[in-house]
């Protein structure tokens, strides 16, 4: 099959981008978009030019690094998938195909499709563990957890930290991934114990590296190739709330 490809080109976060179309040929349906792009980047080398920059780790819908705006849609048009899972048999010979990095704020440019994304990491740094002591994993284990707090806990968990959320959302807004890393510890007993710091401590952190706020658009969920909830969201900002009052009220956290 035969593409027509519009990719979006940017030296670096301080010089403007432009897109570049570039004629793709001969590419097999069953290969991955990624896959696609190695073609793409391998006659590009061979040619003397520049092979187009984009990010990938894993290649099986766990990393989260493949993070792609596919024809306006964070991971392409297929839902609850990755960019890597994404195979070119999805797509129309001849079709003219656009691919972005994401856009937001607080991602800002490395080069072409790739962006940095450590600000997820500094929310993660400031509150996304458990740093009480649990024992060995035996003792771990022998913890009791409820079945509907159990499986709470690992819908939440199924997130990947893609950024797809934020690339998704008008107000570029992190609240279905700091939601989810809040509720996955939130829900076990391991974590209940820092609950009310972590809440406080995360949404801080997002504040502070100028994510948008939540207006309940719903297109967050929508791209999530996880499937992460806006029960999620909801479930946070309860948590949240509680965390204030007690700050207020002197009684501090746990």
């Amino acid at each position: 099959m035969n593409l027509k490809l519009q990719v979006w080109k940017q030296s670096n976060g301080s010089t403007p981008g432009q897109m570049v179309e570039y004629q793709v040929k001969d590419i097999m349906p069953d290969m991955s978009f990624l896959e696609m792009l190695d073609v793409v980047n391998e006659d590009l080398i061979k040619e003397g030019k520049e092979p187009i920059a984009f990010d990938s780790d894993c290649r099986e819908g766990i990393c989260g690094t493949c993070s792609l705006v596919i024809n306006g849609i964070p991971h392409g048009h297929r839902e609850r998938t990755t960019v890597c899972q994404l195979h070119m048999r999805h797509f129309r010979d001849g079709e003219t195909v656009t691919v972005e990095p994401w856009r937001a704020r607080p991602f800002t440019p490395i080069k072409d499709l790739v962006v940095n994304r450590s600000a997820f990491d500094r929310i993660i740094q400031a509150g996304g563990f458990i740093s009480v002591s649990t024992g060995q994993a035996q003792d771990a284990n022998a913890i009791p957890v409820p079945k509907v707090d159990a499986e709470t806990a690992m819908d939440a968990a199924a997130c990947i930290g893609c950024g797809a959320c934020v690339a998704s959302c008008k107000n570029a807004s992190a609240m279905l991934f700091v939601a989810a890393k809040v509720s996955h510890l939130g829900s076990l007993p391991q974590g209940k114990w820092e609950k009310d710091r972590r809440v406080w401590n995360m949404v801080k952190a997002m504040d502070a590296e100028g994510f948008g706020n939540c207006t309940n658009t719903g297109s967050c969920e929508s791209v999530c190739p996880k499937g992460i909830t806006l029960n999620f969201i909801a479930r946070m900002n309860r948590d949240y709330a509680m965390a204030i009052f007690k700050a207020q009220s002197g009684e501090g956290f746990e």
